[in-house]
């Protein structure tokens, strides 16, 4: 299983499409991101998932951009 370097604080959604015949990843925190990745099974779903979420950090990382906050439970309710 995929292990994060630091544990941000970013809402992952995992949610499953029957016309994808897949489960889909979200990242709702990051504008423009409605699914950055998949998986046939809700395991596979999330290790992908946390595998594009470091590499969407280091893409904003590289190129200078601010992360956006996360959201919290509070904010979301």
């Amino acid at each position: 299983m995929n292990k994060l370097k630091y544990q941000p604080k970013y809402q992952m959604i995992i949610q499953w499409s029957d016309e994808d015949d897949c489960f889909l990843v979200g990242f709702p925190d990051f504008p423009n991101q409605k699914w950055r990745s998949h998986g046939d099974t809700y395991t596979e779903a999330l290790n992908n998932g946390i595998e594009a979420l470091e590499s969407l950090i280091m893409a904003y990382e590289l190129s200078g951009d601010k992360l956006p906050e996360p959201k919290t439970v509070s904010m979301v309710a």
